[in-house]
Formats: structure tokens, C-alpha cells, sequence
């Protein structure tokens, strides 16, 4: 198994493979994916449906020199290999191994690290500019999935590529067209994008006219000439590809994404071309696995699985907190038929996909387009609605001016379901949900909380959505906790839940990081000490009452939190203490100011010294 791509020990090993035996390389390939991700986990079905395109660019280009930047990157593991880092995967996406996207510092050949969506064309158009200054020879090329394309970002970069265009430099995009992001897409680019399937390629009918018109004797070639450079040329006659020529971006396709040898020619042809290129090359996410390509979705990002039957081998025993958050939105729903949801390209990850089975007149997906949707909710809570944006943390980054601009400072009741807050394990530093607290506490008229378990999560969404103003919930990946189920005090505005009375020390825990800090006070209590415990609840507004009364009975307040220190809960507690001069001693336990890369939840707790038994270490250091 594998012979050929055993041959592959470092970059541009692939030239020297027969080119008639691609097709058994890319069988190889897809094999050796399917039987590694199948034992770590990962993104296997984009992998699959990018094995010709990654190859094709590997055929055509030299690495390190030449550069490609690959759009999320979730797909660059056939870059990976081809770059000789096949020994590496039995350590996929695990701490201390291979990273599941491209990173600047695992390898020369990954020149931009990637992880979000719609960045691709920006870096590329950057790497291209600076490569001409420098008066280098370098193809550089962005491969960029149509469901990126939905993104504004592209949008401005496809507006930027001009200056190429002006300089006749080239540049290369590659259109991985699966009809998929991660769900199927959706919106007018979209709907674009199918038309475009649907007809006979572009690039070949126009070469087809000019040669037919250049073999007419005596006017032939004068016409053709004519006609190219005419306003009404030959191109504005029919629509393929008109969105990208009328930007200036030159058209070729269709291309099969899954020919080999079509997508040499394509490359090697647009390298020749003067100034931008798109060769939209059509794909099928999963290709070669039939489980994959039956269901693509489940396989993006998957779990070990059977390879032989595709199954997972770690069946869910227990709800996630997207589960109770998508039941419990359907239910206040019925109630209340204002209550609409968005989505950005994520109805599955974000569980809104019973929402759309139940109220699919009341449900949208915007694409990945999380600026967009920010507004849009803003504008549907001025007309009286009450919706809903369910966004993983680290996108909804992308959505801060408008959180700030549109909805903050109108007041405008949004309500914002926050999932993946917190550590996300192995996606890594592009992925992690600990930045929330902080570019969110800090802005007026927002409300942020955080259900400390499952029973906690159903009484603040509807608290949140009967709320006259922005709202937030935080909430982690995974299983739910369901402990403390007896604790249930009513929800509140900005008040706290007493857990465990205690002496000398208290603890302060934000969120799902509850589970841990519970069982951190069992283990100080079979050492002596007698902690208090505390559930935060609401971040913002704080609870200022609770802290005056902890500031006077516990010498020692510890806060913990899945969120960076710097700007999180625990300085919002220290800038209090401070404020009102109080004695207590301060120990604030989070993420300290780096990137958490790849690793499971439980490793990087450990690492940020947040699980149980560092939060016992660090509270028994400070109190001796």
C-alpha cells in the first residue's frame, strides 16, 4: 500500500512520478487519508474532493518557492503530505503533532496560516504584490471552496486584484467548486455558481469562436481582433464567468476538479497568462470514500470512525450544550412567534437545523458572512423581532464592530447563542472560544452570561429573549455537565448563584470551567480547607452586591475562567476590589496571554492550569 507515496520524502518529490501513474498516486492518497483520519479524526471529506487540485498545484509549481495559500485550510492535508510530512499524521490534530491547517512555523511550504474563512485571495493578492516589488519570479495561487465566496472578504480582495491586472502580474485562484462550505450553500453566489455548472465551458467557447473567426480567410483574424478588445466582445455575449472578467479576474473553466490532467493543462496555462486568474474547477466533497460522499457533512470533521462502515467508534452517551441550546429554542419559539434564528453557513454545527424543520419561514442562512448577519439580526430586532444568532466565539470575532455599532448602541435586543466558547481542543489556535469575555464585557448595554450546566442553559435563554436589549450567552463544545442540578436559584440580571458557603476562601467559576472548580472544592475539602463556591452567571452586568459581601467574609477570592486573563472576568473582579479598597488577596486563574494550539480540552486546561488539580495547587500555594 502506498508505493508511490512512499516515494514522496520532501517537496516536489512528486515530479519525479510517472505522469501516467497519477491516478494510482491520487488513489493512494485517498487511502492513506482515510485510513489516518479514520484513527485521529479530522476533516476528511474537503481532503478527499482537493486531492487532484493539491497535486495538480504541486505538479505545476515549485516549494517552497512558489506559494499557495489554501482558504480555512482545513484542506491542505494532501498539501501536507506532498510536502513531506507523511510520518507525521499518526499525530494529527494531537498536542505536540501535526496541526489540521496550514502553520507558517510546521513547514516552508506553508506560507500563510489559515483556519477562518474568505482570507485567501487578501493573502495571496499580499504575497504577489510584495514578490513584485522584490522583483521575484514566483507563481503564487489561493485555492478558495465556493462556499468561502459567500464571504465579504473575498469580495474586497477580488475588488483589490485590479493593481495586478493594471501591471499584467500574475496571480492564480483556484475555485474548488463543491457546491458545499460545511453545509450545503446557500445565497445568490451560490445560486450564481450553479447556473455556471450548468453550462458549457467558457474558456472553451471562446477559444472555439476566436479560432473559428482567425481560419476566416481575409477578415477572420481582423474580426477576432476586433471583438476582443470591443466592450461587446465575445465574453459580454455570454454570462459564464461575467462576475469575475467584469472584475478585471480572467475566467477559465469549467475545469474536472478530478482530472489530473485538464488541471495541469489549466495551471500551466494560467501561469503563462498575464494578470489574474480564476479556473473554477468543479469537485465533489469526499470523493473516492462512499460514506463521504454520501453524506459529506458529517464527514468534514469527524471523529475516529470504521473505515469499513463509516460509523463513529465514540458513540454520544450524553447531550451536547448546542443540543440543549437547539431544543430549548425551538420550544420558547412556539411560544413566542417573533423569535427568529440566523445562521452563518453553520445550521448543523450550531444545531439550528431543527430550528429550519420547524419553523423554516423563521430561520436564515446568510453564508459565511458573520458581518452580515450581526446587522441583519440588528435590523429585524428594529422592526420588532427577536432574533437569534447562534455563531461559534471565535467568528463571531468577525462580527465586533457590528456587536458594538449596530446593535450595542441602539440597545437592540439580539440575542447572541455563543458556542465553542471557551477551549475547543483539537482545531487549535484558529478555533478557541477564549477571547469572548473579553471583546464583549467591556461593551455598554451588553449582557453576558454563561449556564454554569445543562438545567442552567433553558432558564437563560429565556431569560434573553424576553430581555429589552442585547444579550449573550457562552457556551462550551461537548457534553453537558449536569451536576449541581439542585442549585436552580431564578435567574436574575446581573445576579450570581451561592453554591457552597465556605471560610477563608471562595471561588468564583464562569461557566462550563463549574465542573472543574466542583470538583477542585471536593478535593480541598478532603485536605482540610473549606472553600466557598460561587456561579457567576451574568458577567456583565457583575454582580457587585455578591463581591461586597465575599469581600468581607473570604481573605482569599479566586476567579476562574476559559478566557484569556487579559480582559476577562478575573480583572473585572480586581478592577472592583481595587475600586472599592478592598484587603482580600486576588488569584485569578485563565489563559494566560498565548495561543492555545492543538491538543484535547483536558491537555490544555492542564496547560492553562484550569483543571481540578491545578486549581487545588495554585489555591494551597497562595494561601501558604
Amino acid at each position: 500500500m502506498g508505493r508511490l507515496l512512499n516515494k514522496i520524502k520532501e517537496p516536489n518529490d512528486i515530479k519525479r512520478i510517472s505522469p501516467k501513474l497519477y491516478p494510482i498516486l491520487a488513489q493512494e492518497i485517498r487511502d492513506f487519508l482515510i485510513d489516518h483520519v479514520s484513527q485521529t479524526g479530522g476533516h476528511l471529506a474537503s481532503n478527499l474532493g482537493a486531492v487532484e487540485i493539491t497535486m495538480a498545484l504541486h505538479i505545476c509549481l515549485h516549494f517552497p518557492e512558489d506559494k499557495v495559500v489554501y482558504d480555512v485550510g482545513h484542506q491542505s492535508y494532501v498539501h501536507k503530505l506532498l510536502t513531506g510530512r507523511k510520518d507525521e499524521f499518526t499525530s494529527l490534530r494531537q498536542k505536540d503533532g501535526l496541526c489540521g491547517f496550514p502553520k507558517r512555523c510546521e513547514s516552508d511550504c506553508d506560507v500563510f496560516g489559515t483556519g477562518h474563512s474568505s482570507t485567501s485571495i487578501s493573502a495571496a493578492l499580499g504575497l504577489a504584490v510584495a514578490r513584485d516589488l522584490e522583483q521575484k519570479e514566483e507563481t503564487i495561487a489561493a485555492v478558495i471552496g465556493d462556499g468561502a465566496l459567500s464571504g465579504g472578504m473575498a469580495y474586497e480582495a477580488l475588488n483589490n486584484l485590479s493593481i495586478l491586472r493594471r501591471e499584467k502580474k500574475n496571480m492564480i485562484i483556484i475555485l474548488n467548486d463543491n457546491k458545499m462550505s460545511i453545509s450545503e450553500n446557500v445565497g445568490g453566489m451560490s445560486r450564481y455558481l450553479n447556473d455556471l455548472r450548468s453550462r458549457r465551458s467558457y474558456s472553451e467557447f471562446k477559444e472555439n469562436v476566436e479560432n473559428a473567426l482567425n481560419n476566416i480567410p481575409g477578415v477572420g483574424k481582423s474580426v477576432a481582433r476586433t471583438l476582443k478588445k470591443s466592450k461587446d466582445s465575445i465574453k459580454q455575449l455570454f454570462i459564464p464567468g461575467m462576475l469575475f472578467e467584469n472584475m478585471g479576474i480572467t475566467y477559465y473553466g469549467l475545469v474536472n476538479g478530478h482530472d489530473i490532467y485538464e488541471l495541469i493543462h489549466a495551471i500551466n496555462r494560467a501561469k503563462q497568462h498575464e494578470g489574474p486568474i480564476l479556473i473554477h474547477a468543479i469537485t465533489r466533497k469526499g470523493m473516492g470514500y462512499k460514506y463521504a460522499e454520501k453524506n459529506p457533512e458529517k464527514f468534514h470533521g469527524i471523529g475516529p470512525f470504521d473505515k469499513e462502515t463509516g460509523e463513529v467508534l465514540a458513540k454520544k452517551t450524553k447531550k451536547t450544550y448546542t443540543d440543549i441550546f437547539a431544543e430549548s429554542l425551538v420550544e420558547l419559539a412556539r411560544e413566542n412567534k417573533k423569535i427568529v434564528a440566523i445562521t452563518a453557513a453553520m445550521p448543523s454545527g450550531t444545531g439550528l437545523k431543527a430550528f429550519k424543520k420547524h419553523y423554516p419561514k423563521r430561520f436564515f442562512d446568510v453564508g459565511i458572512a458573520e458581518e452580515h448577519a450581526v446587522t441583519f439580526a440588528a435590523g429585524l430586532a428594529a422592526q420588532g423581532m427577536r432574533p437569534v444568532f447562534a455563531v461559534y466565539s471565535s467568528f463571531l470575532q468577525r462580527g465586533y464592530d457590528q456587536v458594538l455599532h449596530d446593535v450595542c448602541i441602539q440597545k437592540l435586543p439580539v440575542f447572541f447563542g455563543i458556542d465553542r466558547s471557551g477551549l475547543v481542543g483539537a482545531d487549535g489556535e484558529t478555533h478557541q472560544g477564549i477571547f469572548d469575555i473579553s471583546y464583549l464585557s467591556h461593551i455598554p448595554n451588553m449582557v453576558l452570561m454563561a449556564p454554569k450546566n445543562e438545567k442552567e442553559m433553558p432558564a437563560m435563554m429565556k431569560f434573553a429573549l424576553e430581555y429589552n436589549g442585547p444579550t449573550a450567552m457562552k457556551y462550551p463544545r461537548g457534553s453537558v455537565y449536569d451536576g449541581l442540578s439542585e442549585y436552580n436559584a431564578p435567574i436574575e440580571l446581573g445576579k450570581s448563584e451561592m453554591i457552597y458557603e465556605g471560610q477563608d476562601v471562595v471561588i468564583l467559576a464562569v461557566g462550563n470551567i463549574m465542573e472543574e472548580c466542583e470538583k477542585a472544592v471536593q478535593l480541598l475539602k478532603s485536605q482540610g480547607y473549606n472553600p466557598g463556591l460561587v456561579n457567576v452567571r451574568f458577567i456583565r452586568p457583575m454582580d457587585e452586591e455578591m463581591l461586597h459581601v465575599l469581600s468581607k467574609k473570604y481573605s482569599l477570592i479566586v476567579t476562574v475562567e476559559e478566557n484569556q486573563l487579559i480582559g476577562g472576568y478575573g480583572q473585572m473582579v480586581s478592577a472592583f476590589l481595587h475600586k472599592n479598597v478592598c484587603k482580600n488577596q486576588l488569584l485569578t486563574l485563565g489563559i494566560s496571554d498565548y495561543f492555545v494550539g492543538h491538543a484535547t480540552v483536558n491537555e490544555q486546561r492542564e496547560e492553562a492550569g484550569i483543571n481540578a488539580d491545578s486549581i487545588v495547587k495554585s489555591i494551597i500555594d497562595r494561601m501558604n
